[in-house]
């Protein structure tokens, strides 16, 4: 939204007395996000045990998870108009304490009707969260320490999804379901009472005009795209339904281009991807994410359905990776600001793709101390480049043009993520069925080895009291587990190599992110006094 100026409108830019007082507003946020991330991660733990506790099937209770997704995610293009319109800590905290409610009420919930209600709406209340946070952070925060204050802010953004399948399983395993969602609420009333009293009133735009077409378009394009990714697996890629929502999204993306493209104040300003490193940025940050996702999303159900692992000691197993993000993200912010994101990205990069192409030599009996080792090395790796990377490209931006940058930003990361575990899933499903065929041809029922071990198991069984009939039967059915739990330690060995292609993809792009040498800056004083004169030069805006 150019003409708008909606970042300068939301939030005033600080003078040189205000620029040591951004780290309470930056607490504030901080809890927001890291609420707001939490709960996203939790849940998925739990489907099986609410899929138990009401009844349903798991494609039913899948909506959860992916009704609060498609919320949350169709309203960030709305962010930025918003913010602008009313102000960012009137969105923020609005949408701090709407989540609060939203959580408090999945708690109550009676029924899987009422719990994907309310998780929709915890979903689009929420979701403005992430974007006008940061935001205001890349507003409130001097230019020189936006790499500290991002690195600290991106422990709540990037960990908090690690942390949850940790949590999760030990409050689902030790306590009930509602736990998930009441640990929320405290958290989301201390995170609104801090946005309410650190946070400053911004300047709010009366006469902005909502771009109406462009936010149905978004929200039919990013909705449709999302649900297909979701649900491609389980529908089939092929089948009428994802196809045809396949359709939609691309007609729908078409018209959003046109709408955004033609409008006075569009509601996603897409001329903000002009700025080179801001469009690398971007990309590099969704091709980590995908490349995260082989971590996050294919571990836990390698520990859990090859080395049958409970939820909780596979979320303990994984805790170490995500220490080592958490101290590894500040730490590369300050370094940022002594050595650029150059040296970051590149060394960052290497050792999250080594080390996820490393994965690929996963067994099922591959040791614990083992995968600890390499997670724990990936997490520093993440921590090394993630937020830089980030931070370079929101940095290039404007100030007048943050709360456009944002929403892009935010929303590109969600459709990077979802399509990442699409692939990944239908990539880990397509290799293990070849692995099993294989076995199979390699070790036939009628061959040698194959006849060998059933006749030694159901001999044991008989052994034990069995009938021969059945004691045969069930050495044949163990021995096709055993080909069914190799076959899946392949397809999963097959997906963590190629999540490391993103990886090495995004080494180049990093060169695109080099910061240019700037001239000395200006005494804090000569520079709000050099501002100054150019807002009083500038045409006056409408309060």
């Amino acid at each position: 939204m150019s003409d708008q100026s909606q970042a300068a409108a939301a939030v005033p830019p600080l003078d040189h007395t205000e620029e040591s007082n951004f780290w309470l507003p930056l607490i504030a946020i901080i809890l927001a996000t890291f609420v707001s991330v939490l709960s996203s991660s939790l849940v998925n733990v739990a489907l099986p045990k609410l899929s138990t506790v009401f009844g349903v099937p798991t494609t039913t209770i899948q909506w959860v998870v992916t009704g609060f997704m498609l919320a949350s995610a169709v309203v960030i293009p709305a962010s930025g108009f918003l913010s602008a319109r009313f102000g960012s800590k009137q969105v923020l905290l609005l949408s701090v304490i709407g989540f609060t409610m939203g959580s408090l009420l999945c708690g109550l919930a009676w029924n899987d009707t009422s719990l994907i209600a309310f998780r929709i709406f915890q979903g689009l209340t929420g979701g403005f969260i992430m974007p006008v946070g940061m935001a205001v952070i890349y507003t409130i925060v001097p230019r020189q320490q936006i790499g500290l204050a991002m690195g600290i802010w991106g422990v709540a953004a990037m960990v908090a999804p690690a942390l949850g399948p940790t949590l999760g399983g030990f409050l689902i395993q030790y306590y009930s379901w509602r736990t998930l969602f009441f640990l929320n609420v405290p958290v989301g009333v201390v995170a609104a009472i801090a946005s309410y009293f650190f946070l400053k009133d911004g300047v709010k735009q009366t006469n902005l005009k909502f771009d109406t077409l462009g936010a149905a378009m978004s929200v039919i394009f990013f909705g449709s795209l999302l649900l297909a990714l979701s649900k491609g697996q389980t529908e089939g890629w092929t089948s009428q339904y994802i196809v045809t929502l396949f359709f939609i999204s691309a007609v729908s993306f078409a018209l959003l281009l046109w709408a955004e493209l033609t409008a006075e104040a569009p509601l996603l300003n897409l001329k903000v991807f002009k700025n080179l490193q801001f469009s690398a940025s971007t990309l590099t940050a969704g091709l980590i994410t995908m490349a995260m996702m082989g971590g996050t999303f294919m571990m836990p159900i390698y520990l859990q359905n090859v080395q049958s692992m409970t939820a909780l000691d596979s979320g303990i197993l994984l805790l170490p990776q995500s220490v080592a993000m958490a101290l590894m993200m500040p730490i590369s912010g300050k370094l940022q600001e002594k050595i650029g994101v150059l040296p970051l990205g590149v060394i960052g990069l290497l050792i999250l793709g080594i080390t996820t192409y490393d994965l690929c030599k996963l067994t099922a009996d591959t040791s614990h101390l083992w995968i600890n080792v390499v997670l724990t090395i990936r997490g520093f790796g993440i921590g090394l480049c993630m937020m830089p990377i980030s931070t370079v490209g929101m940095s290039s931006v404007p100030k007048e043009l943050i709360n456009d940058a944002s929403p892009l930003s935010n929303v590109t990361r969600q459709v990077m993520s979802s399509m990442g575990i699409a692939i990944l899933t239908t990539i880990m499903n397509s290799r293990q069925y070849f692995h099993y065929y294989r076995i199979t041809e390699d070790v036939p029922s009628y061959s040698e080895a194959a006849a060998s071990f059933i006749s030694t198991l159901s001999g044991m069984l008989i052994q034990g009291g069995v009938d021969s009939a059945t004691s045969n039967s069930t050495a044949i059915s163990y021995l096709a587990g055993i080909m069914q739990k190799e076959a899946l330690v392949r397809g999963i060995a097959d997906t963590f190599y190629v999540s490391a292609i993103p990886a090495f993809i995004c080494i180049p792009l990093v060169f695109l992110l080099r910061e240019k040498k700037k001239a000395k800056e200006q005494p804090a004083s000569a520079s709000v006094s050099s501002e100054s004169s150019e807002i009083h030069a500038a045409e006056p805006v409408k309060a």
